[in-house]
């Protein structure tokens, strides 16, 4: 089964849900000790879980800025790939930027949306006649008692693939 085909049927079964959430602890190994969790994926929007745990955990037993800069870039990033499709686009972090609110001490979620109209007026009819857009994606992420923790401004390059350069 490839992974679009896995990503849609998680948007409507519990199951491939959870298939999902292995699978990308699989393929993506460095994001599997965080705990990564996706809890709700659509068409338009993507939630996924922090824990709160030891392993994520900084000096003072808050969870650590880069763990929570690596929600953002996921989130959005994975949402993007979703909608655009992996095969025909790539993506590529250009920025991130965080503002820090408040010490997340209980497990955390970044929900991102994305809208047709948004889409298209940002990165599709761009891209007919640019090489590459830029586009800023503001997420922010919340602890359990919805208190937000941090606010995040993540800018990613997205190219056609067939933009892209792989040799000097």
């Amino acid at each position: 089964m490839e992974a679009a085909e896995i990503i849609q049927k998680a948007k409507q079964s519990n199951f491939h849900l959870w298939l999902l959430n292995k699978v990308l602890a699989y393929k993506i190994p460095f994001n599997k000790p965080h705990g990564f969790k996706i809890t709700a994926i659509s068409d338009q929007s993507l939630r996924i879980d922090l824990p709160y745990k030891r392993g994520n955990f900084n000096h003072i037993r808050g969870i650590h800025a880069c763990a929570l800069a690596t929600l953002c870039e996921f989130v959005t990033g994975f949402k993007l790939i979703d909608v655009l499709g992996a095969s025909d686009y790539r993506i590529i972090l250009q920025k991130l930027e965080l503002e820090y609110l408040y010490q997340a001490k209980k497990d955390v979620y970044a929900k991102f949306e994305l809208h047709k109209d948004w889409l298209e007026e940002t990165i599709l009819i761009p891209l007919k006649s640019q090489e590459a857009v830029f586009v800023t994606c503001e997420i922010t992420v919340y602890d359990t008692d919805d208190r937000a923790v941090v606010v995040a401004k993540v800018t990613w390059q997205i190219k056609s693939w067939q933009k892209v350069k792989t040799t000097l």
